[in-house]
C-alpha cells in the first residue's frame, strides 16, 4: 500500500512538472532557468521542446557520478515523463489573451511547479536528473535546499540565454522564489522518510 502511495504521488507529481511548464511557456513571460535552456537547445537539435527537455535530462544524469548520487524509478520516469506531459499539455492549453490572464499562468506555472518538485521527491523514489543534482550538492555541501536549488537554476539561465533561450520577467521571478516553495513543499509530501529532513 505505501509503494502504490508513492507511484502516484510520483506520477501525479511528474505530470504536475510537466503541466506547470506548458502554463509559463504558453504564458510568455519569461521561461524558468532551465526551460530558457531548453528553448535555446530545441532548434539546433530539431527536437520538440518537450523531447529536449528529456534528453537534457538524460545528460544531466551523467553528473550524477561524483556526487555519488543513484537513480531510482522517479528518476526514469522523469526523464521519459516530464517533458512528454509538456508536450501534451502544450496541444491542449489555448494562449490566454491580455497580460492579466497571461501574468496569472505565470504566477500558476511557478507554484505548481514548486509543488509538484516536492510532491515527486517527497515520494522517494529517486529524485529526477536535475533535482538529484540539487539533492546531491545538499548533501555534499551542507547548504539548505533553497540556495543551492537557487544556485543551479541562475547557472543554467546563464548559459541558456547564451544560447538564445528567451529571458524575462517571469524568468527572474521563478528563478528567485522556486527554491523557496519546494524548500517549504518537500516537508508536506515527504513520505515516511526521516533521513531526508536535513534537505529541508
Amino acid at each position: 500500500m505505501m509503494m502504490h502511495r508513492r507511484l502516484f504521488q510520483l506520477f501525479w507529481g511528474l505530470g504536475l512538472y510537466g503541466f506547470s511548464m506548458a502554463l509559463m511557456l504558453r504564458a510568455n513571460l519569461g521561461l524558468d532557468p532551465w526551460d530558457v535552456l531548453h528553448q535555446g537547445m530545441a532548434p539546433r537539435l530539431g527536437l520538440s521542446f518537450g523531447m529536449t527537455v528529456n534528453l537534457v535530462g538524460a545528460i544531466v544524469l551523467l553528473l550524477w557520478w561524483p556526487l555519488r548520487q543513484r537513480p531510482g524509478i522517479g528518476t526514469v520516469a522523469n526523464i521519459v515523463l516530464i517533458g512528454t506531459a509538456v508536450d501534451l499539455s502544450l496541444i491542449l492549453l489555448p494562449t490566454p489573451e491580455g497580460f492579466a490572464m497571461r501574468a496569472a499562468w505565470l504566477g500558476a506555472g511557478i507554484v505548481l511547479n514548486g509543488i509538484a518538485g516536492g510532491a515527486y521527491i517527497g515520494a522517494g523514489l529517486g529524485p529526477g536528473p536535475r533535482d538529484g543534482l540539487m539533492t546531491g550538492l545538499c548533501r555534499r555541501t551542507g547548504l539548505p535546499v533553497k540556495w543551492v536549488r537557487t544556485g543551479i537554476e541562475l547557472a543554467v539561465l546563464a548559459i541558456g540565454w547564451l544560447l538564445g533561450g528567451t529571458v524575462g520577467a517571469g524568468t527572474v521571478l521563478y528563478a528567485m522564489s522556486i527554491g523557496w516553495i519546494v524548500h517549504h513543499a518537500l516537508p508536506w509530501f515527504r513520505i515516511d522518510a526521516p533521513e531526508r529532513a536535513a534537505l529541508a
